[in-house]
């Protein structure tokens, strides 16, 4: 009886250990003769630039246009969001798709000095993101781009104060 017991005692241990072995090997197994892994690609992120003078800029789309130089005259699309996202106007309409481009000198006379900064050096079919801070900003109530509506004027002028956030795509250099 004695002996009986013993045997089956071994007999548990060694099969315990088989198992675990088994189990070890397989998981060694997979990873050697699995597929070897690929490189992880790195997800394209758009780069901001910031000028000297506090304008931050995204290019979105590079144009392959003729370049906007400071005093040409030209046609763009813009949206205009304040700095907490809050839509304030856009020269495109978001239902229908058509748009009432802007046409501006920039002179620095008659546009927004931070968007003249945006603007200048684009190419034409080129788009670009940027962070106006306020002092580059609609600092007097004659400056362009101003919104025809009440609505849209009104809460660009009321909150003079904050950065913008500018979406421009430039159509034609004239």
């Amino acid at each position: 009886m004695g002996r009986g017991t013993c045997s089956l005692a071994l007999d548990k241990v060694q099969r315990r250990v088989l198992l675990r072995l088994l189990g070890v090997n397989s998981i060694f197994a997979n990873t050697v003769f699995a597929a070897p892994i690929q490189d992880m690609k790195e997800p394209e992120v758009l780069r901001t630039i910031k000028l000297a003078s506090g304008v931050r800029i995204q290019d979105i789309v590079e144009g392959q246009g003729q370049e906007a130089l400071e005093g040409d005259t030209i046609e763009f699309n813009y949206v205009c969001r304040r700095s907490n996202g809050y839509f304030v106007h856009s020269t495109v309409d978001q239902f229908s798709g058509e748009s009432s481009p802007v046409i501006l000198t920039l002179n620095g006379e008659q546009i927004i000095r931070g968007l003249q900064e945006v603007l200048v050096g684009m190419k034409v079919g080129g788009k670009r993101r940027a962070l106006i801070p306020p002092s580059l900003g609609y600092i007097s109530d004659t400056l362009q781009p101003i919104p025809e509506e009440f609505g849209p004027r009104r809460s660009l002028l009321s909150h003079a104060k904050e950065p913008l956030i500018f979406e421009v795509q430039l159509l034609k250099v004239l």
